[in-house]
């Protein structure tokens, strides 16, 4: 098997400035106490999505445009945590409009730059998530249930289209990996009355890998070093430096012992 570690990739210096500049823009807006985070992102998306249109008299324009402008402004959407009714909205509201950001800009032409969509979700991370480590790296259509309720370790990467339903608390620890179109829950329903519902904590421990496809159940303590398999269900607690697959996953193998001394999970 080749060890193949990833490339540096550089852009060209004029689009470094570019991103850079624009990066530093909505950072420097964030950092302000006093910034209005709800116009910061109507503000933002506008001039991604239709450029053309930022300040233009509304009375101009079709009904279907208004539309499509106001749907920008996250005063005037509502997401699906919203309807929970064990949300904390004093917490909410104020990352809803970064979540948004979020959500938005990986539905603009710009989501697919990697160089520029990871460096924009880490700043936006930082402020929405209750800790968020050094160098985190989200790729484009990661979704988020609460976003205040995760706690994220140092060297993290959540790859594509990842659910983080994080309603009663995602921690996840140093050098994890979240492989694509993976699930990660933290609340579960009663199987006779949907609407009871319990939100424990679930566990991604430190240099965990869940791979392609796989799901960590609510409550689920995925322990240091376990690799979960693709398409694999992570239903109980998993043993360190493990191999798990499976529907429930179950334990194959342990890992060589010298995977577990240099780190390279």
């Amino acid at each position: 098997m080749s060890f193949l570690p990833n490339r540096t990739v550089d852009v060209p210096s004029e689009a470094e400035r570019l991103y850079s500049e624009w990066l530093q823009s909505i950072n420097s807006q964030l950092e302000d106490p006093s910034c209005d985070r709800y116009e910061l992102c109507r503000r933002v998306l506008t001039d991604i999505h239709y450029p053309a249109l930022q300040g233009i008299d509304q009375s101009s324009l079709t009904s279907s445009t208004s539309l499509l402008l106001a749907n920008l402004d996250p005063h005037n959407v509502t997401l699906e945590p919203e309807y929970y009714s064990d949300i904390d909205l004093a917490q909410y509201y104020k990352v809803k409009p970064l979540i948004w950001l979020w959500e938005m800009f990986d539905q603009s032409p710009l989501s697919e730059n990697v160089y520029l969509g990871i460096r924009l979700r880490r700043i936006l991370a930082r402020n929405i998530f209750r800790k968020c480590g050094r160098n985190f790296k989200a790729f484009h259509h990661v979704k988020l249930s609460f976003g205040y309720n995760l706690e994220v370790g140092d060297d993290v990467i959540i790859h594509r289209h990842v659910l983080l339903d994080d309603r009663g608390g995602i921690e996840i620890g140093n050098r994890a990996s979240i492989s694509d179109f993976a699930n990660i829950y933290s609340h579960s329903h009663d199987i006779v009355d949907g609407r009871k519902i319990t939100t424990p904590v679930t566990v991604i421990g430190e240099r965990v890998r869940v791979t392609y496809h796989a799901t960590v159940m609510s409550g689920v303590h995925l322990a240091e070093g376990t690799m979960l398999g693709s398409f694999g269900i992570a239903t109980r607690n998993t043993d360190p430096h493990s191999v798990y697959a499976g529907i429930p996953a179950r334990k194959i193998k342990d890992k060589p012992i010298s995977d577990r001394k240099d780190g390279s999970d």
